[in-house]
């Protein structure tokens, strides 16, 4: 394999790392700060306002300073801010922390997933999201055994942050080689075709419903991801040591079903295997929501292999989709990605607070069956009559 594939794969192992530690660390953050379980939407809210911002000017950062560069800079960011997560005493520099690693995590992702679809093959390109979930299943575990071991939630992201600091130093050594290598990735990629205007493609129906699914999908994952924990340690009754394994396997069953499913997409069919994929989500999001731990636990596992597929494989089919309007609509698929992402998990914490934990399970299964409703509707809005869902 390539140097400089394995760099990439390590890049997005670094964008998970710190993605998934929230989740176990915030029972214990929201203690020591004495704040309600609402309080995480503003730290979301901040960390999606730093990762629009930097995803957004991600393009004109590239031109400007090579994706090595962009990566070590990135990187170097949301190390301070791990760091700065650890050795804050105020709620206030926290939330700006999290506006630090917001905009270092926008730019790795926005950047490396750009450099990736133009010099790696769509295979790399499932593997690669399947790195970022390597990344966000390790992030948990590491914080579960600091925080079992020491008793403070800080010294997870003390540790996460040494990990980063070193990573950052790694990708400063070899920047150079993403220019140097990146004619020989894996051959010449197709020029994209001419686009239409941006608000002609709003204009579309299934643009709309691309975004929603988005929006949804990320939505989704992240309330799983971050609230899992929350949820079986303070209404569940697990142990802490066992919820964060929980939470990590959770992440490592997206990124094993993006290995596995990344393989057999071809053979399967694009669509058929999304329309399987979010039933599969919804099944494993509905056991999440109304069992007590173990099957629970085993709906939390059963809802990352569903989702697993999904995010990758839609942001395959868009150009097939949506013709001219793929360059505008996958910027809007990544915005609302993020959106939903930031929305929908801080709205469980408005309902864990006023009605009680469980209603973030409620509120799951609600989006899980929201995302197989509309998926539905895309996939029947683009396809042509008398033809199957094989594409």
């Amino acid at each position: 394999m390539p140097s400089l594939l394995i760099l990439t794969y390590v890049g997005f192992v670094s964008l998970g790392l710190p993605d998934a530690v929230l989740g176990v660390a915030w029972p214990s953050l929201r203690a020591s700060f004495g704040l309600p379980q609402s309080a995480l939407g503003a730290l979301l809210v901040g960390t999606g306002v730093g990762y629009f911002s930097s995803s957004v000017a991600a393009g004109k950062l590239v031109d400007r300073l090579g994706v090595g560069k962009l990566l070590a800079l990135s990187s170097g960011l949301i190390t301070v801010a791990l760091l700065g997560y650890a050795a804050t005493p105020f709620w206030p520099l926290l939330i700006f922390c999290g506006l630090i690693t917001g905009l270092g995590s926008g730019a790795i992702d926005a950047g490396l997933n750009a450099y990736a679809a133009s010099n790696f093959s769509a295979r790399h390109v499932n593997w690669l999201h399947a790195c970022y979930c390597a990344g966000a299943a390790l992030g948990p575990l590491i914080a579960t055994a600091a925080l079992t071991t020491t008793g403070s939630w800080r010294s997870g992201y003390a540790i996460i942050g040494a990990i980063m600091l070193l990573l950052t130093t790694a990708f400063a050594v070899v920047k150079g080689s993403f220019r140097a290598r990146a004619a020989a990735a894996e051959g010449p990629q197709e020029a994209p075709g001419p686009g239409v205007p941006l608000a002609a493609a709003l204009r579309q129906r299934r643009v709309w419903l691309q975004i929603a699914v988005f929006f949804l999908y990320t939505g989704l994952e992240v309330m799983l991801g971050q609230w899992s924990f929350t949820l079986n340690t303070e209404a569940r009754g697990v142990a802490a040591e066992t919820a964060g394994v929980w939470a990590g396997a959770y992440w490592g069953s997206i990124g094993v079903g993006r290995v596995v499913l990344g393989v057999v997409v071809d053979r399967v069919g694009a669509d058929r295997l999304l329309r399987m994929a979010t039933v599969v989500a919804l099944l494993g999001t509905a056991l999440f929501a109304v069992g007590p731990a173990w099957p629970g636990a085993a709906g939390l596992m059963l809802a990352g292999l569903g989702l697993a597929p999904i995010y990758p494989t839609l942001m395959s089919r868009t150009p097939a989709r949506l013709g001219p309007s793929t360059a505008h609509a996958i910027g809007l698929q990544a915005s609302a990605a993020m959106v939903g992402g930031a929305v929908l998990p801080s709205l469980g914490g408005v309902l864990a607070a006023r009605v009680g934990l469980p209603s973030i399970g409620t509120l799951a299964l609600i989006t899980a069956a929201g995302l197989w409703l509309l998926h539905e509707m895309l996939v029947r809005s683009t396809r042509p009559r008398g033809t199957s869902d094989g594409a």
